[in-house]
């Protein structure tokens, strides 16, 4: 969560990111071998869940800033499970999709599937009994209910659908913190960028890619040039290289994060940039302060996350993602929610060619994420626009692509929102399917991207942008039609 103060304009940022149990190792994925167990057995089992972290930022938060009572603001959360919500496309899809996440439990097939095994149909109201009960307590009793109280028994159910390697302890439970980090910030023209710091890498990355960008006039390119997406494309495969060297838990291994986003390191990195062509043989860079020789390590895609962004009458704002890492999480049920498996977005290789990974497993450490929570101040130290996305490693570039949009291109913030997304992958180039970009393959082609291919992305950002007019509430339109319930 990243958090402008409406009256001084200072900036707060707290860190609810799961973390490992105590007793975990590097080796937490491999098997006797050292080569990764299956999927099933390091996802959807208790090796991949962390102790929650959600409520522990939510409490803190709310000690430092809430005005309203802490028991209010579940209300309408135990109203919603205890009369019903409902099936909408998003979520029936979501489900028939990941069958082996969602209905890995009979508490939750009883709950979203029939009688047929499949989900329920568009339209059906779903309650959950059990998730009010839970919530009703937590409103009671606040986080003691998870963290203190009931601690005892999360840990024995995570431990008991763990195969190997340390198991969830009672202790790493009521030891759990969340914490207030440092934002990172940075110039991008007369604006300036605030961000969530390590563990999470959106921060670094999205300043990094406009920073690195800054010295082209995007504005006279726009966005139906292909130039522009041809540079977009460069930048991010500068950032993202850094971000796999050197992005870890803070608290356990040292992150450059002032020499990442230095401004002399950035300018540095964005000169390998070139308007004609790609950049061969792309490594990362040595930022000032970079610690001694790592790894690049081997994270699988994340996913399952959610964003949104506020903005009180008094001019408070507010960017806060959420994750439990893959749509349903591990799979596993507990008291009416579904478990995280955050701890897949560590390496799953300690070392490579006897290199230490900076995002290894190691006990009570954080995983590293590309939640990129991020709020845009004006020339004048104003909040501009706060915004954020869901959608895995596309995160940063999701925010990066609008924040383009508003500052350089002058679109609102739906418009924004709405410019496709274009990535890489290794050696492959995706672009959204049915967008700009499709027309565009032979342009990038000759820039230097090979390998491009067309898919719909997974994508969900919004945002709030000041206007003369007040804020604008900006939702991505990717998601409206599957919220439909008809």
């Amino acid at each position: 969560m990243v958090r402008a103060d409406g009256t001084s304009g200072s900036v707060s940022t707290y860190d609810g990111r799961e973390t490992a149990p105590a007793s975990a190792t590097g080796t937490r994925f491999l098997d006797a071998n050292g080569e990764r167990l299956p999927r099933e057995d390091r996802i959807l089992s208790g090796l991949s869940v962390g102790v929650p972290g959600n409520l522990a930022l939510a409490a803190k938060a709310h000690a430092s800033h809430g005005k309203l009572p802490w028991a209010d603001l579940f209300q309408p959360a135990i109203a919603l499970a205890r009369d019903g919500f409902v099936m909408n496309k998003r979520l029936h899809g979501s489900i028939s999709s990941r069958t082996d996440r969602a209905g890995k439990t009979d508490e939750a097939r009883a709950i979203y599937f029939g009688s047929d095994g499949k989900a329920l149909p568009v339209g059906t109201t779903i309650t959950v009994p059990s998730l009010a009960d839970t919530l009703t307590q937590i409103a009671e009793d606040g986080t003691a209910a998870l963290y203190s109280d009931g601690a005892a028994a999360l840990a024995e159910y995570v431990a008991s659908q763990t195969p190997q390697d340390g198991k969830m302890a009672a202790t790493d439970v009521t030891s759990y913190a969340a914490k207030s980090r440092d934002p990172v910030c940075g110039p991008y023209r007369s604006y300036v960028i605030c961000g969530m710091g390590p563990p999470s890498s959106g921060g670094v990355a999205v300043i990094q890619m406009l920073a690195q960008l800054e010295r082209f006039d995007l504005g006279s390119l726009g966005p139906d040039n292909p130039v522009f997406w041809h540079l977009f494309l460069e930048s991010q495969r500068v950032a993202y290289a850094d971000r796999e060297l050197y992005i870890g838990d803070s608290d356990f291994v040292s992150v450059p994060v002032d020499g990442l986003v230095d401004p002399d390191y950035m300018a540095s990195r964005g000169a390998l940039i070139s308007a004609d062509g790609t950049i061969k043989d792309l490594q990362p860079g040595t930022p000032p302060g970079a610690p001694l020789a790592r790894a690049d390590g081997d994270e699988p895609t994340e996913n399952g996350t959610s964003h949104f962004a506020v903005v009180d009458g008094e001019s408070n704002a507010i960017s806060y993602t959420s994750t439990i890492e893959g749509a349903f999480g591990s799979g596993l049920f507990y008291r009416g929610f579904y478990l995280n498996n955050e701890l897949t977005d560590f390496s799953m290789s300690p070392e490579v060619d006897g290199l230490p990974v900076a995002n290894r497993v190691e006990g009570g450490k954080r995983p590293r994420s590309s939640m990129a929570p991020t709020i845009v101040f004006d020339e004048s130290g104003e909040v501009f626009l706060v915004i954020g996305a869901a959608g895995g490693p596309t995160i940063p570039v999701q925010t990066a692509r609008s924040i383009i949009g508003v500052l350089d291109f002058g679109l609102g913030a739906q418009e924004a929102l709405a410019l496709p997304l274009i990535m890489r992958f290794g050696t492959t180039t995706v672009i959204e399917k049915g967008s700009v970009l499709d027309g565009m393959q032979d342009e990038l082609g000759k820039l230097g991207h090979a390998q491009i291919r067309a898919f719909a992305p997974p994508l969900k950002a919004n945002a709030l942008l000041r206007t003369d007019e007040g804020w604008e509430v900006a939702t991505d339109p990717r998601i409206a039609p599957m919220l439909a319930i008809e």
